[in-house]
C-alpha cells in the first residue's frame, strides 16, 4: 500500500476504473454472443435490433480504450459474416 496521499486516491481510482471497464467489456461480449445464439437458432425478427446494440457497443468500447480498433473491426466482420451467410 502507498503511503503518499495521492497514490493512494490513485489506487482508489484504478479499482473503480477496472470495475467499470470490467463491466462494459462483458456486456459487450454478452452483446456479441446474443447475436450468434439468434444465428445459430436462425431466428431472423430481432437479428438486426441485436447487430446494431452489439455494434454500438464494440465502438463504444474502441472510444473507451477497452480493445483495439482492429480487434473491433474484426468482431463486426465476423457477425456481418454470420448474418450474410445465415440468409
Amino acid at each position: 500500500m502507498p503511503n503518499i496521499k495521492s497514490a493512494k486516491k490513485n489506487v482508489l481510482i484504478n479499482e473503480k476504473r477496472r470495475k467499470a471497464n470490467s463491466s462494459f467489456k462483458s456486456s459487450m461480449k454478452t452483446a456479441i454472443k446474443q447475436v450468434e445464439k439468434l444465428v445459430k437458432s436462425n431466428e431472423k425478427e430481432n437479428i438486426n435490433i441485436k447487430l446494431n446494440e452489439a455494434n454500438k457497443k464494440i465502438d463504444k468500447a474502441v472510444k473507451r480504450g477497452l480493445i483495439h480498433k482492429n480487434k473491433a473491426a474484426r468482431n463486426k466482420a465476423k457477425l456481418n459474416k454470420m448474418i450474410n451467410n445465415m440468409e
